[in-house]
């Protein structure tokens, strides 16, 4: 007699739940979005952009359709964007909503962040220079510091700084960015000691840093008079090099004092690499010596210049 085996069937082993999914950062940029456009949206009063208010109101700012018929953006699109929908939105678009909802400077960099967009507006005001940070520059004398942008623009330095390369003061505003001045002042030039060295290196650095910056106008304008004013800038723009930080010590041929060897330290002044603080400190003792002295001819320069305004006509 055959027996036959019955087989049971053996239930398939429990798979665990899988953990709920994180919203990936465009997602979370789109609900951001969607929050600050609606956020701006109910602070504007219709009076205030020049719309009636009527009767039936229940929004204490805008409406959406409003917000569309100021920006020329269809209706549909805005409510997309409120929504957070996963939609494609263009500068053009992101520039049109900023006037529309009254943004300020700081409003209009976080809309466009937020887009993931690059806004291509010029930018018109440099970072504030306050007096707290002017006492700062002024505190580290007798050594050479300024405040720069990470474009090179220097947007303000103290006295002794001020007669380390050129004489700064008597240089166009427009002119003070040390890229500038590196590749097309002959005074500032003929103070760096490896100006070919130094010229490489800025070039290459200034690559790095412009790569989040292309489409920005005041980067682009920078660079057309590097490369139409100077054929060393040519080349050494043409080699692609890049890098991401610079040498720290230097050593600059001062027309008042003499040779000086300094270590060069940045101190940012926020998150991000943008503004920030540099400031040279004396290598060795001869450097100490002849910082002191430069320092006091900058003084000097300036009671003397002081002396002369307040001199009678």
């Amino acid at each position: 007699m055959t027996t036959l085996a019955r087989e049971t069937a053996v239930p398939a082993p429990q798979t665990p739940p899988a953990p709920p999914r994180q919203p990936a950062a465009a997602a979370v940029r789109r609900h951001e979005l969607a929050a600050f456009l609606r956020s701006r949206r109910e602070r504007i009063t219709p009076e205030r952009v020049g719309l009636p208010r009527g009767r039936r109101r229940r929004t204490p700012g805008l409406r959406r359709e409003e917000v569309a018929q100021l920006s020329a953006v269809g209706v549909t699109w805005y409510t997309w964007l409120e929504q957070a929908r996963d939609i494609q939105v263009s500068v053009q678009v992101l520039d049109a909503l900023a006037r529309a909802l009254l943004l300020d400077r700081s409003e209009r960099a976080h809309l466009f962040q937020l887009a993931g967009a690059v806004d291509p507006a010029p930018a018109t005001d440099c970072p504030s220079v306050t007096p707290a940070l002017r006492a700062v520059l002024e505190q580290l004398e007798p050594y050479p510091a300024c405040l720069q942008n990470s474009r090179y623009d220097i947007l303000a330095h103290n006295r002794t700084y001020g007669l380390l390369l050129c004489d700064l003061d008597a240089v166009p505003p427009e002119d003070r960015n040390c890229m500038i001045l590196s590749y097309t002042n002959e005074e500032w030039r003929s103070s760096i000691v490896h100006l070919e060295e130094v010229q490489r290196l800025m070039a290459a650095r200034f690559r790095a840093t412009m790569a989040g910056h292309l489409a920005e106008p005041a980067w682009k304008t920078l660079l057309t008079r590097l490369r139409a004013e100077s054929p060393e800038f040519r080349e050494a723009w043409e080699r692609h090099e890049v890098v991401a930080h610079r040498s720290k010590r230097k050593e600059f041929r001062n027309r008042h004092v003499g040779r000086i060897t300094v270590d060069h330290t940045d101190l940012w002044l926020g998150p991000e690499p943008g503004p920030r603080m540099v400031s040279y400190v004396p290598a060795d003792e001869v450097s100490r010596e002849r910082l002191e002295r430069l320092h006091a001819i900058a003084l000097k320069r300036e009671a003397m210049a002081g002396s002369s305004e307040n001199a009678p006509g």
